[in-house]
Parts: C-alpha cells; sequence; structure tokens
C-alpha cells in the first residue's frame, strides 16, 4: 500500500526558450501597476533584465529593483531588501537570478505583506501570513528555487537557516533556458551537480513524505542533467543541452521541496558558509563520501538510480557494489566537468574539520532525512576523506 503523502509546487510553470522577454504577457495578472525586482548586480551588468523589464515598463508599470543580492544571503540583504521594497508599496515581487536571488525574492514577498519577524518563522511550517504575487525566472540550472518552498539565509558569521513553507512557492515560475547561456563553465558544472544532487536525495530520502511523484521527477530529473552536462559545460551555447539542464533542475527541485535532502547538504553548508565556497561545489566536494556512508542502508536506491546517470552501470547486477560504483562515477563526472574535488583545494585543513563536523550537525531539519544515522564523529570522518 503506499503511503499517505502531499506534494506542492508552483501555481504555473512556463518553460520556453525566449519566453522572458514575455514576461509582461505571462505575468500580466500578476504584477500589479508596482512590481519590485530582486536580483544581483552580475545580472544588471549582463544586461538580462533589459528587455524583460522594458516591456513591462512600457505596459505602463512603475518597476523598482533591487540589485544587491549577494552569494549565500546574509539577514542584513533579506533585511535591506524588505526595506527598499516597502519604500516602493509594491504590488508583486519579482526574483530574476540564480537562487540566492530567488530565496531573498520569497521572502521579500512574505514579509513585505505578512509584517512577520524573521525569527519567528525560521524552520518548517511556521510562517503565519500570507505574501505578495511572486514571479520566480531562474536564470542558473541548479537551486530549482523556483519550485520549492525554501529559502536558505546565512546567519551570523557562518550559520545557515532556512524558512520552509508551501506559502513561499510562487505563482509563476518562468523558465528560459537562454537565461543560461552566459554562464560560465564552472557555474554551469557546480549548479549541475547540485541539481543532481536534489534528485538524488530526494529519492533515497527517509521522510516520511519520501512518495512516488517525486521519486519519478528525480529519475527524469537524473536522465536529463546525467545526459546533457557534460554538453553544457563543454559548449555552452548548445540550445538542447542548456533547455535539458533547466527543466531537470526544475524537476528535481519539485522532488526534494516534497522529499526533503539530507546529510549531503548538511555536510556542504559549513563548507559555504564558514568558507564561502559555492553551494553547488560544497555539495559536490562531499557527495561521493557521503553516498559511500549511506549505503550500507540506501544501496537499493543508489543501485535503481545509478543506470539513469551511468548507463553502463546496469550490468554491475550486485545492488552494493552498483552503489558504491554511482559515488565512484559521480566523483569521477566531478573531475571531468573541471570542478575540485578535495576539500583541500579550496583551502580548508585538517584542523578545520572538528568545527565543520560540530556545525553540520546543527542541520538537524536535513540529517533526519538521511538514510543512515550520522553522528558528529561520522560527519569528522567523511569530512576526513574528502580532505
Amino acid at each position: 500500500m503506499i503511503n499517505a503523502f502531499s506534494f506542492n509546487t508552483s501555481n504555473r510553470i512556463v518553460f520556453e526558450n525566449g519566453s522572458a522577454c514575455a514576461l509582461a504577457d505571462h505575468a500580466g495578472h500578476l504584477l500589479g501597476e508596482r512590481p519590485f525586482v530582486v536580483t544581483d548586480e552580475g545580472i544588471v551588468a549582463a544586461g538580462l533584465i533589459d528587455q524583460p523589464l522594458g516591456f513591462v515598463t512600457e505596459s505602463g508599470r512603475q518597476i523598482a529593483v533591487f540589485d544587491r543580492v549577494t552569494a549565500d544571503p546574509a539577514v542584513s540583504v533579506i533585511m535591506a531588501a524588505c526595506d527598499a521594497a516597502k519604500a516602493h508599496a509594491p504590488s508583486s515581487i519579482i526574483g530574476f537570478g540564480g537562487g540566492s536571488s530567488l530565496d531573498v525574492a520569497k521572502l521579500v514577498a512574505l514579509l513585505c505583506k505578512s509584517h512577520e519577524r524573521l525569527d519567528d518563522i525560521w524552520g518548517i511550517g511556521n510562517v503565519a501570513g500570507d505574501r505578495l504575487p511572486l514571479v520566480l525566472v531562474p536564470t542558473t540550472a541548479g537551486t530549482g528555487s523556483e519550485v520549492t518552498p525554501i529559502s536558505i539565509v546565512t546567519v551570523g558569521a557562518d550559520e545557515k537557516r532556512g524558512v520552509v513553507s508551501p506559502v513561499l512557492l510562487p505563482d509563476l515560475a518562468l523558465l528560459d533556458p537562454s537565461l543560461t547561456f552566459g554562464l560560465p563553465a564552472h557555474v554551469t558544472a557546480a549548479t549541475g551537480v547540485d541539481a543532481m544532487v536534489h534528485a538524488i536525495e530526494a529519492y533515497s530520502s527517509r521522510s516520511a513524505n519520501n512518495n512516488p511523484v517525486s521519486r519519478a521527477l528525480a529519475v527524469e530529473a537524473l536522465k536529463l542533467l546525467g545526459g546533457s552536462i557534460e554538453t553544457a559545460v563543454y559548449t555552452p551555447t548548445d540550445l538542447d543541452a542548456r533547455g535539458a539542464m533547466l527543466l531537470g533542475s526544475m524537476l528535481a527541485g519539485m522532488a526534494f521541496a516534497n522529499s526533503p535532502v539530507a546529510a549531503v547538504h548538511a555536510l556542504a553548508y559549513p563548507i559555504g558558509g564558514t568558507f564561502h565556497v559555492p553551494h553547488g561545489l560544497s555539495n559536490a566536494l562531499v557527495l561521493p563520501h557521503v553516498l559511500k556512508f549511506n549505503a550500507p542502508a540506501a544501496h537499493q536506491p543508489y543501485s535503481d538510480m545509478a543506470p539513469h546517470v551511468f548507463p553502463e552501470l546496469a550490468e554491475t547486477v550486485d545492488t552494493e557494489q552498483r552503489a558504491i560504483a554511482f559515488a565512484e562515477h559521480l566523483q569521477d563526472l566531478t573531475r571531468k566537468l573541471g570542478l575540485r574535488t578535495r576539500l583541500t583545494d579550496v583551502g580548508i585543513t585538517a584542523s578545520d574539520l572538528p568545527k565543520m563536523a560540530r556545525d553540520a550537525m546543527k542541520q538537524t531539519r536535513l540529517l533526519v532525512n538521511n538514510p543512515r544515522n550520522l553522528s558528529e564523529a561520522d560527519a569528522l570522518a567523511i569530512y576526513q576523506a574528502a580532505l
């Protein structure tokens, strides 16, 4: 018998090359007279918002733009964006950019309407109020933030915290593969691996809400991502590969939004928070080592997924051997993509590892989903293996 589950995702999804330029048409009924845009300086400098917002302005709407989102946004960035939005008296919020911009946009849409305190809504299901109309336009193929009810914020010097609520899901997710053409190869690689981690952890999650829909989406995501990531990295203007990456990222986002991620993310957060390593690369650095640790408890789901990414692994009949081979092939893939593969490559030393292990254990909302119970000593051993 199939266990009871719930499944939430964005209200409407548009996937079309060039669709960002039709933002006013796709989202016109949501925007109102005073849209507020949340993005970063790089997106503005690249001119990615010029045409989409130009058409919105031509329709008579008054737009304000906040472009000070940073990677791993801090509480101060959230508050600055909220202050700028309130000064504009927004009718809607548009998040335009990578996962950080989309995460900030979600919280701005919520806090500008509900007037809740950020400190009151950390964790899962603590949002009480409503949000402004929200449109999210991703420019990277990795986080899947456009279809997740999650916003991640850096608190203090290096702690990552999340706000998780279906209220954060947008009214419209607008996916335009052409927006990802300008991504550097290392960003394409790291964000692509991030999306693969989302699918892998969603499929194997110990969450009570792990469900057939999420698993089906995770498998399809892995097919798309595994079949296109090398082409997207080394032939960056290949539209088919870019489209497959963006769609795969979205499907993985839908999967883990409902069957949450686990120890790979928990151990990646101290790497990003303390050492300011991009999130996708942080995941890639610990991924094979966490999978090897989990394999005794998760060899069946890992074995199930492996041939969808690496078809040659279908010939490995033994599920435990295939699970380990899956982890090893993923590590080889990161090398092929030109990503760094050791913690020492990003400036982490053996003396840093005990604090990292302690910090990882704070991510209880993630660790409860891991297929195998993980202690602080286990976390330290995984970091040592990745060093």
